[in-house]
C-alpha cells in the first residue's frame, strides 16, 4: 500500500529534523531513519496499530517523543501528523478531512 504524506506533516518532519541535527550532529539522521522505519512498519502492518481518535491510529516512533498519526484509506496510507508527544495533543484533528 503507498503512503502519502501531507504537505503540513512533511514540513513537520523537516522541521524535527533540523531541530534534532542542531541540538547534536548526526541526531537528524537518526531521527530520519527512525521515521523511515517506522513508515516501513506501517506500510506492511497498517491495522497493527491502536486508534488515537476513530479511524486514525497512531504509532509511537521508537527513541523519539513523537507519533505518527495516519488514517488508512480504500488505496493508501496517508499520513496526518508527526506530532510531538508533548506538545498540544490535539492540533492535528482538522486534518483528518
Amino acid at each position: 500500500m503507498k503512503i502519502e504524506i501531507l504537505e503540513i506533516a512533511r514540513r513537520e518532519y523537516d522541521e524535527a529534523k533540523e531541530f534534532y541535527e542542531t541540538e547534536q550532529p548526526g541526531l537528524g539522521s537518526q531521527f530520519k531513519e527512525q521515521i523511515r522505519h517506522s513508515l516501513l512498519r506501517i506500510q506492511q502492518y497498517p491495522q497493527a496499530w491502536p486508534p488515537e481518535r476513530k479511524e486514525i491510529r497512531r504509532y509511537i516512533v521508537h527513541k523519539f517523543p513523537y507519533k505518527i498519526l495516519y488514517s488508512i484509506q480504500a488505496d493508501k496510507i496517508v499520513v496526518l501528523a508527526f506530532a510531538h508527544l508533548h506538545r498540544q495533543p490535539d492540533y492535528w484533528i482538522d486534518r483528518q478531512k
